[in-house]
């Protein structure tokens, strides 16, 4: 039987509504079948929707359920960081010395929150290099890629691609068919590609076989991009950046990386645009 659950869409890596990345956050998703959480979240449309459910693990303060508009994943870092903002402002959990624990398929996921700025350390990762042509093929003819290209598994697996400078990653113009025909074939979530210039970190993520053609701003993509960069020796133990994506899609959206040792940290402000209830 449906009924009324609170619900927020909140904003994420920006602190100005409508610049980030948005996530639609279910407050009470208890009672609610699979098919039921994967059909709201293909109606919301967004790349990603959430359902809080009280945690099975002691250690945890909630458990989240992460769905795209096609399928369930075992972690996300926007849907994370934005589900947890939400959480605190409904009165779900109290963060404990500016800490929750949520529980998701991956594993526990530790924050820290700090107003409206949150983080997450990237529960786990591993990288593996990719010798296939069509690994890079579906950029186009002419596109300079930098280095080999690898699978990056953050919970989600991400194609990451470097390229020669940020003109090419702004202007690229790719073959969606092609790119969801390679990364469906060899289990992966999409492709996020990145170049750098100086200090600046500019970031693409896409996932157009998935219901995504562009993420906004992602946090995993970012996650796995800061896990090549330090396999690759691009960043070390103790240094931290500021990646930006989205501004092909109108958006302004910061992602904040610290690497301490070999943890990765990810982060960025969060706002909330709605808030009401849903009938689920």
């Amino acid at each position: 039987m449906t009924r009324q659950r609170a619900f927020m869409q909140v904003d994420v890596f920006t602190a100005v509504p409508y610049k980030g990345n948005p996530v639609a956050v279910v407050l009470d998703g208890a009672g609610l079948s699979d098919a039921e959480m994967q059909a709201f979240a293909n109606w919301t449309n967004l790349s990603e929707t959430t359902f809080v459910l009280p945690a099975t693990d002691a250690a945890a303060d909630y458990r989240l359920r992460i769905f795209t508009p096609k399928d369930e994943l075992p972690f996300a870092g926007h849907p994370t960081l934005g589900s947890a903002h939400a959480v605190v402002a409904a009165g779900l959990a109290t963060p404990r010395a500016g800490r929750l624990v949520q529980q998701c398929e991956v594993g526990l996921v530790e924050l820290a929150v700090d107003g409206d700025a949150l983080s997450f350390r990237l529960p786990r990762y591993a990288l593996e290099p990719l010798d296939d042509p069509e690994a890079t093929a579906w950029l186009g003819q002419g596109v300079q890629v930098l280095g080999k290209p690898h699978a990056v598994n953050v919970g989600p697996t991400w194609l990451i691609v470097e390229l020669a400078d940020l003109a090419t990653l702004d202007q690229l113009s790719h073959d969606p068919a092609r790119l969801t025909r390679y990364y469906h074939a060899t289990g992966m979530t999409g492709a996020t590609v990145y170049a750098v210039a100086g200090g600046r970190v500019m970031v693409r993520s896409f996932a157009p076989g998935d219901g995504i053609p562009e993420d906004p701003v992602c946090g995993s993509g970012n996650a796995a991009v800061a896990a090549y960069r330090l396999a690759m020796g691009q960043v070390t133990a103790g240094d931290a950046y500021i990646a930006s994506q989205g501004t092909q899609l109108g958006r302004d959206g910061k992602v904040s990386i610290r690497v301490d040792g070999n943890d990765i940290h990810v982060g960025g402000n969060c706002v909330i645009c709605v808030s009401g209830q849903v009938t689920l």
